[in-house]
């Protein structure tokens, strides 16, 4: 397939490039520093802070699909996920790219937002540890960041595109295992941790799984 994958030298988007390149695809790297790349791909230089439209346009433009490992590393980053992928979700709506896979985050389900101001207090999902010590804790934490893929998974749901959310919980850089639970719409009970490696196999394999579109999919080791 030919690939787009933004944040392509991130936490996941590294194991995004390294896997999609070793499995024969056809990919472009967009990235805001080019010197952390060693070649081999095509690589388009952007700040999704404040991307030129037409820089994203020509990134996307003939992909079979798009995969986005954008997130925030630290909290001067929150709204960078909203942000990068309205204009991602532009550049496809104008080049006519229809199929993408982003990363958010396990907790998102129950956290509000403009578009779920009334989302479930809890996850399905969730057994009685996560429910109530360590999804209370990480949300207060992780307030900022929350609030962003929440904002994040809104632009999706908006946007008419074959979309799919992979929901982990902690993320590990331990190494690809390729042995991992997923439920579609819900968190993994028990599902504390998974690797970097392992969220960056899945999202590559829900390309070839039509049902995942529209979904939201909890991944956990």
């Amino acid at each position: 397939m030919k690939l787009t994958i933004f944040a392509a030298t991130g936490g996941i988007g590294r194991h995004l490039l390294a896997q999609a390149v070793a499995a024969g695809h056809d990919v472009t790297a967009v990235v805001r520093n080019p010197s952390k790349l060693s070649g081999g791909v095509r690589v388009v230089t952007a700040d999704l802070a404040a991307a030129d439209p037409a820089v994203l346009a020509s990134a996307v433009a003939g992909a079979d699909a798009v995969l986005s490992g954008l997130g925030p590393r630290s909290s001067s980053d929150a709204g960078v996920a909203s942000r990068g992928t309205r204009a991602i979700v532009g550049a496809m709506q104008a080049t006519g790219v229809r199929r993408i896979v982003v990363v958010s985050a396990a907790p998102i389900g129950t956290v509000p937002s403009p578009g779920r101001p009334k989302p479930p207090k809890h996850d399905p999902g969730d057994g009685f540890f996560m429910r109530n010590l360590f999804s209370p804790l990480t949300k207060v934490a992780l307030r900022k960041h929350y609030a962003d893929l929440a904002l994040m998974e809104d632009a999706l749901g908006d946007s008419g595109l074959d979309w799919t959310v992979v929901r982990p919980p902690r993320l590990t850089d331990k190494p690809l295992t390729g042995t991992y639970r997923v439920a579609y719409g819900q968190n993994l009970r028990g599902g504390f941790f998974i690797s970097r490696a392992d969220v960056a196999q899945h999202m590559l394999r829900v390309l070839e799984q039509p049902e995942t579109i529209k979904q939201t999919v909890g991944i956990a080791n």
